[in-house]
């Protein structure tokens, strides 16, 4: 229960800094390089506030392969996203990105992992409901690409997140080191390539509210894997994100089609639930 509610309010907080990134950048007010330092640099500041108050830095020079791919990967990751959330309509971005959860399951049936049948049928029932939703232009295909590069990473990132907190690191190591890394690119990004000083930006109350935001959605979603399975977590995870990005979506970006992204949402829902069953 612990686990769904901190993922409740990590997606809503998560939305809104999107929301705001993305109305940002469309306006010309930032660059996707100083969105994405304000997206890191609090739930960074957090964790390393954390490691020094609590003293839980607990880092194994055994999990560097597994760390290192998923810096590496996290870096591609972080520079698509930011992209994906600029081109993509909010609905379509979440949506797309629930595939990472039928894809989590594939991946470990090739593992030589045993999938219930139930979760075979969720995975079919979310594909199904995906490919309805494009069929009847149910989403904007504008930016699709960048978000469906999103999906397969997370789909790497994640369990390898997983796997370093459960075998190596506490979440405050892992990901405060990985954010530290994130924030540096993007600083570096906006000062150099943009030409933008994203420091200056947090002294305006809208820039704050959004890196603030951010931050709040990373830390809470990064303790939400510790009261729960990945896959229940991650499940709440996809299906709170499209619940935000569809009133998001509506209310600040008059996005079209509500009833039917809702329908797609109820159904996706259902299939979601099946495969953690």
């Amino acid at each position: 229960m612990i686990g769904l509610l901190l993922t409740f309010a990590a997606t809503f907080f998560t939305e809104a800094q999107e929301s705001l990134g993305k109305q940002k950048v469309a306006e010309g007010k930032q660059s996707i390089y100083t969105m994405g330092f304000l997206s890191m640099l609090w739930s960074t500041v957090f964790f390393l506030c954390i490691i020094i108050t609590k003293h839980t830095f607990v880092f194994s020079l055994a999990s560097l392969p597994t760390f290192i791919t998923r810096v590496v990967l996290e870096l591609i990751l972080a520079q698509v996203s930011v992209i994906a959330i600029t081109r993509a309509d909010r609905s379509t971005y979440n949506f797309i990105r629930v595939g990472t959860i039928p894809l989590l399951l594939i991946t470990d049936l090739i593992l030589g992992y045993s999938i219930t049948l139930p979760a075979l049928f969720g995975i079919g029932i979310i594909i199904l409901a995906l490919l309805i939703l494009f069929r009847n232009h149910g989403v904007g295909k504008k930016g699709v690409l960048p978000v469906i590069a999103t999906t397969l990473l997370a789909v790497a990132t994640l369990s390898l997140y997983k796997y370093n907190i459960t075998h190596f690191n506490s979440v405050e190591a892992e990901e405060g080191i990985v954010g530290a890394i994130l924030v540096l690119y993007f600083f570096c990004m906006a000062v150099f390539v943009a030409k933008e000083n994203p420091l200056r930006s947090l002294l305006r109350p809208d820039f704050f509210v959004q890196s603030l935001s951010a931050g709040l959605g990373n830390v809470l979603m990064g303790f939400a894997y510790l009261y729960g399975a990945a896959s229940i977590i991650t499940t709440a995870k996809r299906g709170l994100s499209v619940l935000w990005a569809i009133l998001s979506g509506k209310m600040y970006f008059r996005e079209k089609g509500l009833y039917v992204k809702l329908l797609a949402l109820a159904v996706i829902v259902i299939g979601l639930a099946l495969t953690i069953l």
